[in-house]
């Protein structure tokens, strides 16, 4: 067995993981919201990459940009319509209408596009890159570059700049932040919009590494929801480094123990860690 191919498979499937929970770790650690529609809007995105492309003739980084628009805008009707939720805090409500939504976002793709497999031509996905007896493709440098810069740039902006602030200070108490002058609903407004966009790019990056299903989602939110509550609820840089160390444990388990219990054996690490580590890898 390859240890050093194991190690690159890790780094490789960690980066789509910590990619695509960037957007959740956003909204449910710094603005105390939920959306369990996140595995569905993964796969909106990467079948807005497909259609942009093979329907409309864009090419790939263009076809990312339409991909990011389309559910930015769908993110903020979904906030709109949620509104009065968000502003409550009611949080189990919202996990019931974001878990309702997303099997309607589901039953609709299914109709509009089909139960076919779908794959996404012309992305670097094909172009495999050997080393010795190690190899990956250029979609996979891809993932992992953009994923530690998106990282880079998050935590840049939540901890050093005034809007972030303005962010923590609406989670904690949206009526008290009112009362200074913050417009609330425009700050959930646009940590929903930015949720769904950076699942969107999330999944024209990590997409194009298999066929894209209607019925995909479930493992990606999982995993994500897994990533978010490992790195510590909030945590930009405990979600990096939690995504890929899940990724590296996953790579070494399946190709070690088993692949079939790959995910029962990434909850059983979650279990023992928060026993230990009530809060995760860090704290923000």
């Amino acid at each position: 067995m390859n240890i050093a191919q194991q190690i690159v498979n890790g780094l490789v499937l960690g980066s789509g993981y910590a990619c695509i929970a960037l957007g959740w770790t956003i909204l449910l650690g710094v603005a105390r919201l939920v959306n369990f529609a996140h595995g569905q809007l993964y796969m909106l995105g990467a079948f807005a990459t497909w259609y942009a492309m093979t329907k409309l003739g864009m090419p790939y980084p263009v076809a990312i940009l339409a991909a990011i628009v389309a559910l930015a805008a769908l993110g903020a009707l979904m906030q709109i319509a949620m509104m009065g939720l968000v502003m409550t805090q009611n949080l189990t409500s919202l996990m019931i209408v974001t878990l309702g939504l997303g099997y309607v976002l589901q039953g609709g793709s299914a109709l509009i596009f089909g139960g076919n497999p779908q794959t996404l031509p012309g992305t670097l996905s094909r172009a495999k890159v050997d080393l010795g007896s190690l190899w990956f493709t250029w979609q996979d440098v891809l993932v992992l570059v953009a994923t530690l810069v998106l990282y880079g740039a998050v935590w840049l902006f939540t901890q050093r700049t005034r809007f972030g602030s303005v962010i923590r200070a609406v989670a904690e108490d949206p009526k008290l932040a009112e009362l200074f002058g913050i417009n609330a609903k425009v700050v959930y407004l646009l940590v929903f919009v930015f949720e769904c966009s950076v699942v969107a790019l999330g999944a024209a990056l990590v997409a194009p590494r298999s066929p894209i299903l209607t019925s995909m989602g479930f493992n990606e939110v999982i995993m994500t929801f897994v990533v978010v509550v490992l790195g510590g609820i909030g945590s930009i840089g405990g979600a990096l480094v939690a995504g890929l160390g899940l990724g590296l444990f996953i790579a070494f388990f399946g190709a070690f123990v088993a692949q079939a219990y790959t995910t029962a054996a990434a909850f059983a690490v979650l279990l023992a860690l928060l026993v230990v580590r009530p809060a995760g890898l860090a704290t923000k």
